[in-house]
C-alpha cells in the first residue's frame, strides 16, 4: 500500500542520502508508536519468551538462530497489529517499519508487492517467513553497513524463505540500496546512483540491470532459476528484468504513482501515464530538497491529466505514518542521521525533525491503540485530521506553520552542531537529543490545542444555530 522515494547524495540539495516512505494501510485508525530499542528483543533476559535454546522467535512466528550482534536502534511499531495479524504471536515488536541503528544504518521496510502466478508456482511463499512484520526487527540490530544489511536480509530470504514479496530501502553514510524480494528464496538489490532518485509504489521496479555489476547483489542461481522456469522470454544477464520475471507489470494502481512522482521531480521528462514500466532511476531537474519529498508524499493528481481519472494518489488519508530519513555525511558520525516523522497521514500532520541520536521518547509517543485516546500522540494528529471537514484551514495552518518553524530550527541547529561537537562532543549530542524530544512534544501540544479550538468553535456554532432556531419559533 506504500509509496517510497530514495535519492543519492548528488541528487539532493544538501548532499544528503535520503530514503522516504508513506506507510499506508487499509483503514484510518492504525495506531503507531515510537520507540528506541537500546537492546534488541533477543538479548537474554529472565523469562524472555522470545528466546529459547539459542533460537529467537519473532513476532510472526519466524524462528532464527540468536544473532551475535545486538545494536541499539529506533523504530515505529504498530500498537496492536499483532492482535489482528494472521500470523502474530507477540506484542510490541511488530511492523517496526523504519529506523536507524547505532552505527548509522537506516532502513525503511516495506513496499508490499505482488508476484506473478508463474514465479509463485516455481518458488511458492511459505506461511511464515521473512515479512514486513519483522524485517526491521531482524536486520537493524545486526547491520554494520547498508551492504551488510542487504547481505543479511538476502541470506535470511535464502535460508528461511520469504512469506511475501516486498521492496526494502537500506542506506548508510556512503551509499543506499534498494532490495526486492520476488519469491520465497529469490531476491535482488541495486545500489542507487549518487546522482539519481528512485520512486517505488506497490509494483516491482528492478529492470534492465547487469547481474555482473558490483552495484547489484542477488540470490545465488537467480538467472538460472529464471531461465529454467521460463520467467522471461529472452533472459539476459546484462539487461536483466527482475520486475518482469517475478512481478506484475502495468497495474495502474502502482504505475500512476510512479508517473506522478517522476513528473514532480523531473518535470522536463514528458511521459505517458499508462506505461507498463518507468525508468528505475532518474536525475531530478533540480537538486531535491527535503521539502520536495514532503510534497511528493502528499501529492495527488490535481492539475494533471489524471485528475478525476486515477483512483490512487500518493497522499492518502489512510497513511499510518510517513517518514523521510536523511543521512548527512558532513556531520559528526553520531549526528548524521535525521528522521522527519509525520504521525498519521502527512495530509494533516507535520513532519517533525528528530535527530537519530534521540534516545528519550515523550510518553505520548509510546501510548495508544486503535481506539481514540486523548493521551496518544498518534491520536493527537489523527484526531485533528478527522476534524478537517469542520475546519481544514485550521488543520493545514497548524501543519504548515509548525513544519516551517521546525525546519528552520532544525537547519539552524544542524549548522551549529559541528563546531560545538569539535569543542564538546557530548554537549552537541545532548543538544540534538533535547531538541528532538522537545520538538516532538511541542507538535503534540499544538495539535491538541488546535483540535480543542475546533471542537470549541463547533460547540459555539451549534449553540448559535440552536438559539437562532429557537428565536424563529418564538417569533
Amino acid at each position: 500500500m506504500c509509496t517510497s522515494i530514495m535519492a543519492g547524495i548528488r541528487a539532493t540539495a544538501r548532499s544528503l542520502i535520503l530514503l522516504a516512505r508513506n506507510e499506508d494501510f487499509t483503514r484510518n485508525n492504525w495506531n503507531k508508536f515510537m520507540v528506541v530499542r537500546n537492546h534488541p528483543e533477543y538479548v537474554p533476559a529472565k523469562g524472555n519468551p522470545a528466546v529459547a535454546d539459542g533460537v529467537w522467535t519473532l513476532g510472526n512466528g519466524l524462528r532464527v538462530p540468536v544473532p551475535t550482534a545486538s545494536l541499539a536502534y529506533s523504530a515505529m511499531p504498530d500498537a496492536a497489529a499483532y492482535e489482528e495479524a494472521e500470523f502474530g504471536i507477540r506484542d510490541r515488536y511488530f511492523f517496526e517499519e523504519r529506523g536507524f541503528n547505532e552505527l548509522g544504518v537506516a532502513m525503511s521496510a516495506t513496499n508490499s508487492m505482488a508476484t506473478n502466478d508463474t514465479a509463485n508456482e516455481a518458488d511458492p511463499f511459505p506461511a511464515v517467513g521473512i515479512a514486513e512484520t519483522v524485517i526491521p526487527t531482524l536486520i537493524l540490530p545486526q547491520a554494520e553497513s547498508a551492504r551488510h544489511g542487504v547481505e543479511l536480509l538476502g541470506g535470511y530470504v535464502e535460508s528461511c524463505g520469504a512469506s511475501e514479496p516486498n521492496g526494502v530501502l537500506i542506506a548508510d553514510a556512503t551509499e543506499s540500496w534498494y532490495v526486492e524480494i520476488g519469491s520465497a528464496h529469490h531476491w535482488i538489490a541495486v545500489r542507487v546512483p549518487d546522482d539519481s532518485y528512485l520512486a517505488v509504489a506497490n509494483g516491482m521496479r528492478v529492470h534492465d540491470v547487469d547481474l555482473d555489476s558490483s552495484d547489484i547483489k542477488c540470490s545465488p542461481g537467480l538467472f538460472e532459476f529464471v531461465v529454467e522456469h521460463g520467467l522471461l522470454p529472452k533472459a539476459n544477464r546484462k539487461s536483466f528484468d527482475f520486475a518482469r520475471a517475478f512481478g506484475v507489470l502495468g497495474v495502474a494502481y502502482n504505475t500512476n504513482r510512479i508517473w506522478l512522482a517522476q513528473k514532480i521531480l523531473t518535470p522536463s521528462r514528458v511521459q505517458d501515464p499508462d506505461l507498463p514500466q518507468y525508468p528505475m532511476f532518474l536525475q531530478p531537474d533540480r537538486a531535491i530538497e527535503v521539502r520536495d519529498v514532503m510534497g511528493v508524499l502528499r501529492a495527488t493528481y490535481e492539475g494533471t491529466v489524471l485528475e478525476h481519472k486515477a483512483k490512487r494518489p500518493i497522499g492518502v488519508a489512510r497513511t499510518a505514518e510517513s517518514h523521510i530519513l536523511t543521512i548527512d555525511p558532513s556531520q559528526p558520525r553520531e549526528l548524521q542521521g535525521m528522521i522527519w516523522q509525520a504521525l498519521s497521514s502527512p495530509l494533516g500532520a507535520p513532519y517533525m525533525p528528530l535527530f537519530a541520536i534521540m534516545d528519550e521518547v515523550p510518553a505520548s509517543f509510546a501510548l495508544g491503540g486503535n481506539q481514540f485516546g486523548v493521551a496518544s500522540a498518534y491520536w493527537a494528529f489523527r484526531g485533528l485530521y478527522a476534524l478537517g471537514e469542520e475546519d481544514m484551514c485550521a488543520v493545514l495552518e497548524f501543519r504548515d506553520t509548525f513544519e516551517q518553524q521546525a525546519m528552520a530550527e532544525a537547519q539552524a541547529l544542524a549548522a551549529a552542531l559541528p563546531d560545538i561537537y569539535d569543542k564538546e562532543p557530548e554537549t552537541a549530542m545532548n543538544l540534538a537529543r533535547g531538541f528532538s524530544t522537545g520538538i516532538a512534544q511541542r507538535a503534540v501540544d499544538r495539535a491538541n490545542r488546535t483540535r480543542e479550538a475546533i471542537m470549541t468553535q463547533m460547540a459555539v456554532d451549534e449553540g448559535q444555530a440552536h438559539a437562532a432556531q429557537s428565536a424563529q419559533l418564538e417569533a
